[in-house]
């Protein structure tokens, strides 16, 4: 686990991004994790500033799909073309600034639930078409695993392995999200299972019931079993925490390991 390629993200930021964005390589992190939720969204106004913060520091930006409101395995066929139509201008607007981008799978809707293979279709359907319009940009699509949530998708190694294959497209991967992981009580098999397919890592703590995103080290995440699992994994890992002094807090704990 390279403890140099630690990027920060937080969705709990309200205020304006961008002044906090320059505090992070001082506190030592490398990256920024831009999550498309509310004021950290990429818009025609807002890029010259991101293009700002990267043109004076040495920070790698990846950025996070939005996931209010969001449903890649919706059935409702308006709105899931508007879900589609907005995640593929981020990814549009975050072309030449980022080349990976966070996805959360879809989640059984009540109408859903009655037709659960159509939903699992939809869900495919709907990262395939992110995937092409990524590939245009030179973005890789990483799908996350999912926390113990009931009726969504991406909460077992098996199933995201599933998902993967059936989007088969050269441009998709894995983001394991340790914390996510610990709530289903599948860390280890994630390691162990889908090592070959993660191209992205998001590190927080829980006590392995709820997605509490804890600092790193507060929780009963193995730390050590992540660090021997990801010890081949050459991409970034991005600490999600609420405010920066959480970021640092884990950050520390990370570099111990």
């Amino acid at each position: 686990m390279d403890v140099s390629k630690i990027s920060f993200s937080s969705n709990a930021v309200l205020e304006e991004p961008f002044s906090w964005a320059y505090k992070l390589e001082d506190i030592g992190f490398t990256g920024w994790e831009m999550v498309q939720e509310g004021t950290q969204c990429l818009t025609e106004e807002s890029i010259p500033k991101v293009r700002e913060v990267l043109e004076t520091t040495n920070l790698v930006l990846t950025m996070h799909l939005p996931f209010s409101d969001m449903n890649m395995a919706g059935l409702n066929p308006g709105i899931h073309e508007e879900v589609l139509r907005q995640m593929k201008n981020y990814i549009s607007l975050a072309s030449g600034l980022v080349e990976v981008a966070v996805v959360h799978p879809g989640y059984l809707s009540p109408y859903g639930k009655k037709v659960p293979e159509r939903a699992w279709d939809t869900n495919v359907r709907s990262v395939q078409e992110l995937c092409d319009t990524a590939d245009e940009h030179g973005i890789s699509i990483a799908v996350e695993n999912m926390p113990d949530f009931p009726m969504i998708f991406g909460r077992e190694p098996d199933e995201i392995l599933r998902i993967l294959d059936e989007v088969n497209r050269d441009n998709v991967g894995m983001t394991l999200d340790v914390g996510h992981a610990n709530t289903t009580g599948h860390l280890e098999e994630f390691l162990e299972k889908c090592s070959d397919r993660i191209i992205h890592v998001h590190l927080h703590d829980n006590m392995g019931k709820r997605d509490e995103h804890l600092p790193a080290g507060r929780g009963s995440v193995n730390w050590e079993a992540v660090k021997k699992g990801l010890s081949s994994y050459k991409g970034r890992l991005v600490t999600e925490m609420s405010n920066l002094k959480e970021g640092k807090e884990s950050l520390e704990f990370l570099k111990k390991l």
